[in-house]
């Protein structure tokens, strides 16, 4: 590997403009637990790496009229230490605490798990379902994207050259609302999902569900948004018979692979069955709020 650039710099302005500059050679180091990962293993091999950790607004956690917005480099370990934030979004802490181990949560980031764009990212599902939001930083100044809007392949975003996620917002909370998220692995610890799914149910002071947001990774070759999935929830009690119509429309979303931790029929299958418990977890939480 021929030698690597390495640059810290203090602004948003400055690491877009070394970005840019880089073109497809640049890589934005949050975390770095896949990025060192990968460039070990030989297989990427960037120009310049650009720590984006000290720009300001890309670390922290900060609560506003019950909106949250974390920045893009904030360690998953410090989004489940946060009570506040734990307690509000259950189902995202669900997912970042899949995040590797300890140490790895330690590092590891929610922006550098969406952006290295894997269609198995536990946090990108959790998420979407959550209705997160992406403030985004380039050359052609700020815009917002819905989580659901970045990944558009494996390992593959929308960003244009020189964009960056500066941290993710979070819509304020509606009562009597909760969200949860399962994964599916062939072992309990440290593994990769073969099917995720997150779900995020609202419902009103009869129990009615008025909004839902279903969202599944593993599955596709990117993290989905199932639109037929929420709305089967939507409009009744999330009983058996909605639970049964979403899960369908989670197996009907699934255009997965096959390999060596799942057939593509059996992805398809059990996507209907972990979105299901997902949905009972996030009814439970959504009836104690």
């Amino acid at each position: 590997m021929d030698d690597v650039r390495y640059e810290a710099p203090k602004s948003s302005d400055l690491a877009v403009s070394l970005l840019a500059e880089a073109g497809s050679n640049g890589k934005i180091f949050a975390g770095g637990t896949d990025v060192m990962v990968q460039v070990h293993a030989d297989l990427i091999e960037p120009g310049v790496i650009v720590d984006i950790k000290n720009i300001p607004g890309t670390r922290g956690i900060s609560e506003s009229e019950g909106s949250y917005t974390f920045g893009a480099a904030t360690s998953g370990m410090s989004l489940v230490d946060d009570a506040g934030f734990s307690s509000t979004w259950p189902g995202v802490i669900d997912g970042v605490a899949l995040i590797g181990s300890i140490q790895v949560k330690g590092r590891a980031s929610v922006g550098g798990n969406l952006c290295n764009a894997s269609p198995a990212a536990d946090s990108t599902p959790a998420m979407i379902a959550a209705g997160a939001i992406c403030n985004i930083v380039g050359p052609d100044g700020s815009r917002e994207a819905p989580v659901e809007d970045i990944v558009v392949g494996p390992g593959k975003t929308s960003l244009s050259l020189g964009e960056i996620i500066i941290s993710f917002t979070m819509p304020k909370r509606p009562p009597h609302s909760g969200d949860a998220y399962l994964r599916l692995t062939p072992r309990t610890e440290m593994d990769i999902a073969v099917v995720g799914a997150g779900v995020n149910i609202t419902l009103d002071d009869n129990g009615n569900c008025i909004a839902a947001r279903v969202a599944l990774g593993a599955v596709a070759p990117t993290p989905l948004l199932v639109s037929e999935a929420s709305n089967a929830l939507i409009g009744t009690k999330v009983d058996d018979l909605a639970l049964a119509k979403m899960g369908e429309a989670c197996s009907a979303a699934c255009n997965p692979i096959s390999d060596k931790r799942g057939s593509k029929e059996y992805r398809i299958k059990t996507a209907s069955v972990i979105a299901q418990r997902a949905a009972k977890i996030a009814l439970e939480r959504a009836r104690e709020n």
